[in-house]
């Protein structure tokens, strides 16, 4: 990253007894176009990072560079631009392989993001590997892509789906695990991080105790790579998904890891071109992984994108930003006791969240009150959040989402916590 001066109206440095001084947030927010502009005539506090992060500069550079000068199909192209296309797709995955822990780089395939990477698996080894009376251990605090797949799975073969339950902080209940998986478990699949609550799961506990039962585990890591350092051997995981636009990459390009043996025995996703070896009239025969799995023209410049955003994560350094992140949400959580009738859910220690606070505040509607701050130029978002399971589990239908990220500051956390106070003035909350 190269250094940039503080922005005038709201990148101001921190005073010397700030315990963040040492995370220099000011000089990376410089790397964020995207983040210095006012929206409704106020300077933008982007708290909408669960949805989707801001991209850097390094990372647009990449992805404009590509179109400018390397612009070509991969693999079959013999001609220099499509060798260079080719080098930079492919050395993507060796770079993202590296990030992730992966033994070997082709047990990364690539996909549009978390949601396709689940339906993958759903779609491969879940309908040649299930069967009736099988079942598969889901949580309530799922987003919809874990759910939602497994659920067509189900009515196609016959498999049952069981859940395990959350306490009323939102943390799942470790206690039941074994009671709800039996030797009919056939795979657990579990977010590592909510995406509604923030709740960091003790995955490896999970995975540990899924092998013991002789069923695989999946782990959502969507709300996960942006925030921690993720490596897939040392979690021990079967597959693992994420998606490269939560994490300061681009949207439409995302990662399902899975072990190399697991994705020799899988069946192809989808039809077409590059993931064919020969192609007869009647019957095909498939490239090796992981070309296998990605048929037709991939998200090249996706690729690229994300190396880049996992060049950019890495260089900012991952217990740097968790420990910057940590200690956001413990000032925003003091903050929002602030607010009288507020209520926030999820877990009451800070050490438990990871990135998202989410609460409502009095009788007004999650979305008048996104709408209120969108008008303060406080961006948070509003709703279910694909997680609805998890709304029922709380008795709502809708909660208001903070979400945070490398770059927010504390002085977002005070636009926040001021847009609030005007939410309160015209509904008379408190």
């Amino acid at each position: 990253m190269q250094p940039a001066g503080p922005h005038p109206i709201h990148d101001e440095p921190p005073a010397p007894s700030d315990p963040m001084s040492d995370y220099d947030v000011h000089r990376i927010r410089q790397e964020f176009p995207t983040l210095h502009q006012e929206v409704n005539g106020k300077y933008l506090a982007y708290l909408d990072n669960a949805a989707t992060s801001q991209k850097p500069r390094s990372v647009l550079a990449v992805v404009d560079r590509y179109y400018r000068e390397d612009n070509a199909n991969v693999h079959r192209g013999i001609h220099e631009l499509s060798r260079r296309a080719t080098l930079a797709y492919e050395g993507a995955r060796e770079r993202v392989a590296e990030w992730l822990g992966a033994a070997d780089a082709s047990e990364v395939i690539w996909t549009r993001g978390t949601t396709e990477a689940i339906n993958l698996v759903a779609a491969t080894w879940g309908l040649d590997q299930l069967g009736d009376g099988d079942e598969i251990l889901l949580t309530t605090m799922e987003h919809h892509s874990n759910i939602v797949p497994w659920q067509l799975v189900a009515h196609r073969t016959g498999a049952r789906l069981r859940y395990l339950e959350m306490d009323d902080q939102g943390r799942l209940r470790m206690e039941d695990l074994d009671a709800v998986l039996s030797d009919r478990t056939k795979l657990v699949s579990v977010a590592h991080i909510s995406n509604a609550l923030g709740t960091v799961n003790p995955i490896q506990e999970i995975i540990a105790v899924a092998h013991a039962r002789g069923a695989l585990a999946l782990v959502d890591g969507a709300q996960a790579v942006p925030h921690r350092k993720v490596d897939v051997a040392s979690l021990g995981a079967d597959f693992y998904a994420f998606s490269s636009h939560k994490m300061c990459g681009p949207t439409g390009i995302g990662v399902l890891w899975a072990r190399r043996d697991l994705l020799e025995d899988m069946t192809p996703y989808q039809g077409g071109g590059e993931m064919i070896s020969v192609v007869g009239r009647d019957e095909s025969s498939w490239a090796a992984v992981p070309h296998k799995f990605e048929a037709g023209t991939p998200n090249i410049a996706g690729a690229v994108g994300a190396a880049a955003a996992v060049d950019f994560m890495e260089g900012v350094g991952y217990e740097a930003i968790q420990a910057h992140e940590s200690s956001l949400i413990r000032y925003a959580l003091e903050r929002l006791k602030e607010i009288p009738g507020i209520k926030v859910f999820g877990p009451v220690d800070p050490a438990e969240r990871s990135g998202v606070i989410s609460f409502a505040l009095g009788d007004a509607h999650p979305h008048d009150i996104a709408t209120i701050l969108d008008s303060e130029g406080v961006a948070i978002r509003a709703g279910h959040h694909c997680a609805q399971l998890v709304m029922r589990h709380l008795g709502v239908t809708a909660t208001t989402r903070a979400s945070f990220s490398l770059y927010n500051t504390k002085k977002d956390v005070d636009r926040l916590v001021e847009g609030l106070e005007v939410v309160q003035e015209i509904f008379g909350t408190g």
